[in-house]
């Protein structure tokens, strides 16, 4: 098996420790950085809360073909008929995780066009999938309110970061595809 050409002169036991130890301080260093910078007020105020509103009109829209009774207000997803509402709160629109994704992408060698192409379709991919979270959470605590409990602490959680996992993985898998010179080990 052989290793991508910019492990070329990296292929000793101590390089590839310095590579992988490269990459867990970048990955540390933006991540913090990046989770300071959404908790600045002004980010809140201009970015993070109007995309969760976003995020609550986009779930109105997906459900209003099949279900007239949803409105959303801001960053709540309301049931018109029952009352019943669930508030996007920080931590559940997705932008965490996007960060996560996006130190691991920012922290792995690669061409700045090619990380730009995977953060792009990488946060496209986690918000897919968090509108589907929140849409079943919009659901599931009209059916019950202890499945929602469970659902929305426990199980989506830990998909949405596998959903990050998965998505880091084929990005590599991509950017294995776009350098396939390869030398022996």
């Amino acid at each position: 098996m052989g290793l991508p050409r910019y492990y070329r002169d990296h292929s000793s036991a101590v390089g590839i420790l310095s590579l992988m130890a490269r990459f867990l301080l970048l990955f540390c260093g933006v991540l913090g950085g990046l989770f300071a910078i959404e908790m600045l007020k002004p980010v809140q105020e201009a970015v993070i809360q109007p995309f969760t509103g976003l995020l609550a009109a986009l779930s109105t829209a997906i459900i209003l073909p099949f279900d007239d009774t949803v409105i959303a207000q801001g960053r709540i997803l309301r049931d018109a008929t029952t009352g019943f509402a669930v508030s996007i709160e920080a931590g559940c629109n997705g932008v965490e995780a996007a960060i996560v994704l996006i130190a691991g992408i920012v922290a792995f060698p690669a061409s700045v066009k090619h990380k730009i192409i995977a953060i792009l379709a990488g946060f496209f991919f986690v918000q897919a999938l968090n509108l589907v979270r929140i849409i079943s959470l919009f659901y599931l605590g009209q059916w019950n309110h202890t499945v929602f409990e469970w659902f929305h602490l426990y199980l989506w959680p830990a998909l949405i970061m596998l959903d990050v996992l998965v998505v880091f993985a084929i990005y590599l898998q991509w950017l294995g595809k776009q350098n396939p010179e390869v030398t022996p080990a």
